[in-house]
C-alpha cells in the first residue's frame, strides 16, 4: 500500500478515534507526508512497513544536515511514532520500528509574553473609526482576557455568551467543553461588537450566523487574518517583540500567576490536560516561587514572627 493511501488511513483515526484538531491533525500530516517523500525518492523505495529502525537514521540525519532546530525535529519524532503505533495497532505491522528513537534533548522554551502596558499600547493601536475597529478591539479583548487559542476564537459563537453569568464556553483541544469567565472589559467590548457593528452586517453565510467574529465577506475570521491583525497592530505599536495571537494567552497566563491566581484555576482557564503544562508560567517569576515556598514550607511558617 502507498504512502498516501496510509497517510489518508491516519488522517482518519486522528480525526474520528483521538478527535484532534485539523490543525494538529495537519500538522502530523505535514511530518509523515515528508518522511514518505524521503523513503520514495531514494535509491532503494520503502514502503511504510518496510521501514526499519536504521531507516529511520538516514532520514534523521538529513533533518540535522537541513539544520532543522531540534525542537523541529522533536516534533517530526512524535509524529513518526504516532503514525507507527496506528500501523500497529492496524496490525499491518508486528514491531514497531519506531520505539526506540530517540528525540532530541531540548530546553524549555519560555514563551514570549507582552507586559500590561505592552497589551495597552497595543489596544490603543486599533483604529476605532475604521468598520474593523470594533471587532478588532473586542478580539483583542477576548484574546487577552479569556486566554483563548486562536481556534477557539474563531470558532466562538454567540450561543455559548452566558452575559449574565459572565462566562463563554469553551470547546478546545479533543473536543474538550471548559467554562471560562468574561470579564467585564471583554464583556462591554464584545456587546458594542455584537450588538451595534456586528447586527448591521447583512452579508452573513447561514453557516457562520451563530458566529462571533465576521470578515467583510460574510464568513469566520481565519487563522492567517488574526494573525496579520495582530502583525499589524504590533508594528503600529512599536513593540518590539516577536508576538502572535498566542502572546496573548501567554500573557494572560503571566499576569494571573503573577498575581498570585492559584495554578489549578489557571490549568482550568487554559484548558490545559496537565498541570505541568501550566506550571511553565510560574518560570517566568521567580518571584513567585520564591513566596510560594516562603508561605507554604513547614520551616518558614515555624519561624515566622
Amino acid at each position: 500500500m502507498s504512502w498516501d493511501i496510509w497517510i489518508n488511513s491516519y488522517q482518519q483515526y486522528l480525526r474520528i478515534e483521538k478527535s484532534l484538531s485539523i490543525h494538529t491533525i495537519d500538522a502530523y500530516k505535514r511530518d509523515i507526508k515528508k518522511l514518505g517523500q524521503y523513503f520514495t525518492s531514494n535509491e532503494n523505495p520503502k514502503n511504510p512497513k518496510d521501514v526499519q529502525y536504521e531507516d529511520f537514521m538516514g532520514f534523521l540525519a538529513q533533518l540535522h544536515q537541513e539544520k532543522i532546530s531540534a525542537r523541529s525535529q522533536s516534533r517530526i519524532i512524535s509524529s513518526i511514532k504516532s503514525f507507527y503505533k496506528f500501523l500497529f495497532l492496524e496490525k499491518e505491522i508486528t514491531t514497531n520500528p519506531s520505539d526506540l528513537i530517540e528525540s532530541p534533548k531540548i530546553g524549555k522554551k519560555l514563551p514570549e509574553f507582552l507586559s500590561i502596558d505592552e497589551i495597552d499600547l497595543l489596544i490603543q493601536s486599533i483604529d476605532r473609526s475604521k468598520k474593523e475597529g470594533e471587532r478588532n478591539l473586542a478580539m483583542l479583548e477576548v484574546l487577552y482576557g479569556c486566554g483563548l487559542r486562536v481556534s477557539e476564537l474563531i470558532d466562538l459563537k454567540i450561543s455559548e455568551i452566558y452575559w449574565k453569568e459572565g462566562f463563554i464556553r469553551i470547546i478546545g483541544k479533543g473536543n474538550k467543553e471548559r467554562l471560562v469567565p468574561l470579564g467585564k472589559i471583554a464583556s462591554k467590548h464584545l456587546k458594542i461588537y455584537i450588538q451595534e457593528v456586528r447586527v448591521h452586517k447583512k452579508n452573513i453565510k447561514e453557516e457562520f450566523i451563530d458566529h462571533v467574529f465576521i470578515n467583510k465577506n460574510g464568513t469566520k475570521l481565519s487563522r492567517v487574518m488574526i494573525f496579520k491583525i495582530i502583525k499589524s497592530l504590533k508594528q503600529k505599536s512599536g513593540i518590539n517583540k516577536n508576538i502572535s495571537p498566542h502572546t496573548l494567552r501567554h500573557s494572560f497566563a503571566t499576569h494571573l500567576v503573577e498575581g498570585g491566581a492559584d495554578l489549578r484555576a489557571v490549568q482550568e482557564m487554559l484548558g490545559h490536560q496537565s498541570i505541568t503544562t501550566t506550571e511553565i508560567y510560574t518560570h517566568l517569576d521567580s518571584n513567585y516561587l520564591k513566596q510560594t515556598i516562603l508561605d507554604h514550607h513547614p520551616m518558614e511558617k515555624k519561624h515566622k514572627y
